[in-house]
Formats: structure tokens, C-alpha cells, sequence
């Protein structure tokens, strides 16, 4: 199969809470697999991508290190892995389970830095996500944000249990939306020309391509750890869990 006919179907959008699934290898390239399907997020929108391991039927496990968006046809998914044996070859079926901790904590964080977008009156200029923390810089040129102020009233929005869902809406609104959402650098998720939308209901919607928790309450307790001056007109809110 020619790399300009691959591609792979997503499964983390439609599936977050999926942990393990089938697929057939379709390509394999060095140090990285291609799957006609995937459960395994790709690094992007500030969340990196998943780890896990691969299973063969003959009991070989393959650890994937991570997971990349192909750079010319991002509709290829690669994931990365630590050692490719000689017998996996493009039609094998296989067995691959996520990281599923990790891959938790990165849904948790990533709904948790909307809210902290919800609060905070100003554009988003960068975003990054981990295991264990999370964060966004701000087009802000007046220090006027407080640590203790954002860790309470994230912690309340937290407690209220309020639903998150998905949708989508024509690529050609993405303009008018603008004017409502926070975000000025992130790129916006189209999939078969409709936007992504994240809504957190009744207190933010983004478009957005990433994995989120289905109720603010999973997230848990987090505390802002740290208000950063990066520069004359950005400032770097610092999120961690308790």
C-alpha cells in the first residue's frame, strides 16, 4: 500500500474510555507502525501522544514509546516503538492496550486547563499537558492573576459534576467563533469539514481535537502551583493535581 493511500482511523474521539483493541499493521517503517485503526492519541494540542504495548498472537509484546501524527498526511497515525521484531509485517493482526493511568491523567488535565481558559478573561497563546500537570500562557500584560483565587474557583467549577461533551459545527463558523473562544494559536480540528467543539456545558466551548473526562468531577482536586512572567505580554498559569 502506498503511504499516499494510508490511513488511519481514529478511534479516541468517538472512544476515550476504551483502553485495548484489534487492528491490522498496514505499514511498518524502522521504528514505527501504522494500524488501519487506533485508540492511541497522537501528540497534538498540547497533549502528548500515548504510550502503551503492542500484543502478537505468539505472545511477542512490543512497547510503543509514543505516539506523532505523520507531518505531511496527518491522517496517518505512527506509532513509535522500542523494538520492531522481523515477523511484524503489514497485515499481522495484533492486540494494543493504551497506558491507561497516563492517558487518564492527560483527559483529566486537558478538561481541567478549559475551565482554567473559562476563568481567566484573555486570549490563550500556548498549552501544554502531562501526567501530573498542565498548563496555559496567556496574552495577559497586567499581572492580575492570583494563585489562590484560580485554585478555588477551579476547584468549585470541579465540584459542580458538570457534564462535558463533543460536537461539531461547519468549518465555515470558525471565523465568528473566534470572537467567543479563547484560544489564538491552536490550530482547529477539522474532521470531513466540520470543526471538533469541546463543551464544558453552560461554562466553555472550544473547538478542539483532544481526549477529555465525560463530568468535571473526575478530575479531582488540583491547586495553581505557579503565575509566570515569560514575557512583556505573556503569562504561564501553572496547574498540578493534589
Amino acid at each position: 500500500m502506498s503511504v499516499h493511500t494510508m490511513e488511519t482511523l481514529s478511534l479516541f474521539n468517538n472512544a476515550p474510555y476504551q483502553r485495548d483493541f484489534s487492528a491490522r499493521v498496514i505499514a511498518v517503517v524502522d521504528q514505527a507502525v501504522v494500524l488501519e485503526h487506533t485508540l492511541f492519541y497522537p501528540t497534538g494540542g498540547g497533549q502528548p501522544g500515548d504510550t502503551g504495548y503492542f500484543s502478537l498472537p505468539d505472545g511477542t509484546r512490543i512497547n510503543v514509546t509514543g505516539t506523532v501524527r505523520d507531518p505531511l498526511l496527518p491522517s496517518i497515525i505512527w506509532h513509535q516503538v522500542e523494538q520492531c521484531p522481523p515477523h511484524l509485517c503489514t497485515g499481522a493482526l495484533l492486540n494494543a492496550s493504551l497506558d491507561w493511568q497516563r492517558r487518564y491523567q492527560h483527559m483529566k488535565m486537558h478538561t481541567c486547563l478549559h475551565l482554567l481558559g473559562s476563568i481567566i478573561n484573555a486570549p490563550v497563546t500556548g498549552c501544554s499537558i502531562s501526567a501530573d500537570k498542565g498548563r496555559l500562557d496567556f496574552d495577559l500584560p497586567e499581572m492580575t492573576l492570583d494563585k489562590e483565587s484560580i485554585t478555588d474557583e477551579l476547584n468549585a467549577l470541579i465540584e459542580q459534576a458538570i457534564p462535558v461533551s463533543t460536537l461539531s459545527m461547519p468549518a465555515s463558523e470558525y471565523p465568528a467563533l473566534l470572537q467567543s473562544t479563547g484560544s489564538k494559536t491552536v490550530k482547529p480540528p477539522v474532521i470531513q469539514g466540520d470543526l471538533r467543539m469541546v463543551e464544558v456545558i453552560g461554562i466553555d466551548i472550544q473547538p478542539c481535537g483532544g481526549t477529555h473526562v465525560q463530568n468535571t468531577r473526575e478530575i479531582g482536586r488540583v491547586f495553581c502551583e505557579k503565575i509566570e512572567k515569560k514575557s512583556r505580554n505573556n503569562r504561564r498559569v501553572i496547574l498540578r493535581f493534589e
